[in-house]
């Protein structure tokens, strides 16, 4: 399957206002000169960052301001982006988390976390894939999901819970596809330094966290060389595969006293 080929294509990104997707609409405009549609709920930061990529010459910017956890809204977007019938690819990024006790998590941002990681993300899936799967469109499609959906986290176990779900729904889906110039692919980077990780909950876990442009670039390199299933970072790579041969239970355990650690310290 040949490499995708960005340049003057339209490339839609969710939760472009801030954080990884905003980096990915920077890069996919200054680097490899692609038309974007940004969408997200925070409508100024959407029209500051069209403002900034249309600097570039001759890219073009379209804005979609809605709440992905809302799933009418997420329709609207997916409506949108396919009107002109010219849409090339979709990275799928929107999500949001909770680092805390679980049964601390009231249910209304339960749901809200859930509809916005999860209902948003399968509605717009559904959508993109007979738009370009059916009709034999050439383009792809990249779910955004975490190491977190690998191995889950304690103190973020619904934020880990929904992204095992994207994890598992884009490969399988993957294995569905009937067009050969289609491709889903499923990014799954650590932890990334960005608005969601800057506080003082993360303290103690910053040295983890992979700067946000490095965690763009591998993102936007998995979806044009249309990777099954990618995660950034040779280290993360590395532990992804050794973290294979431990016991689930022994590695819950120890992320544990570590998030519990940074945790505790940001309540102090």
């Amino acid at each position: 399957m040949k490499h995708l080929q960005l340049n003057n294509k339209w490339v839609l990104v969710t939760g472009a206002s801030s954080g990884l997707g905003q980096e990915m609409a920077r890069q996919l405009a200054h680097l490899h000169k692609a038309n974007l549609i940004i969408a997200a709920r925070r409508a100024d930061n959407l029209n500051q960052l069209k403002a900034e990529l249309e600097k570039y010459a001759g890219i073009q910017v379209k804005v979609i301001v809605a709440d992905l956890s809302i799933p009418e809204e997420a329709d609207r977007v997916i409506a949108e982006s396919i009107a002109g019938n010219n849409l090339y690819a979709a990275i799928l990024n929107a999500g949001v988390t909770y680092f805390g006790r679980h049964t601390e998590l009231a249910w209304d941002n339960f749901e809200s976390i859930l509809k916005t990681n999860v209902i948003g993300v399968v509605r717009m899936t559904n959508s993109l894939v007979k738009y370009f799967d059916e009709p034999g469109t050439e383009g792809g499609l990249m779910l955004v999901s975490s190491m977190a959906g690998f191995f889950p986290v304690p103190y973020q176990a619904a934020y880990s819970a929904t992204k095992a779900f994207i994890t598992a729904f884009g490969n399988a889906l993957h294995n569905e596809l009937t067009n050969p110039a289609f491709s889903i692919t499923v990014f799954a980077p650590g932890g990334i330094a960005t608005e969601m990780t800057d506080n003082s909950k993360f303290n103690e876990l910053k040295g983890w966290l992979m700067p946000v442009s490095v965690a763009a670039k591998e993102g936007i390199h998995a979806l044009i060389t249309r990777k099954y299933s990618y995660v950034p970072g040779l280290l993360n790579r590395i532990g992804n595969v050794f973290m294979n041969f431990l016991p689930s239970k022994f590695i819950g355990g120890k992320m544990s006293k570590v998030y519990l650690k940074s945790l505790t310290k940001a309540q102090q």
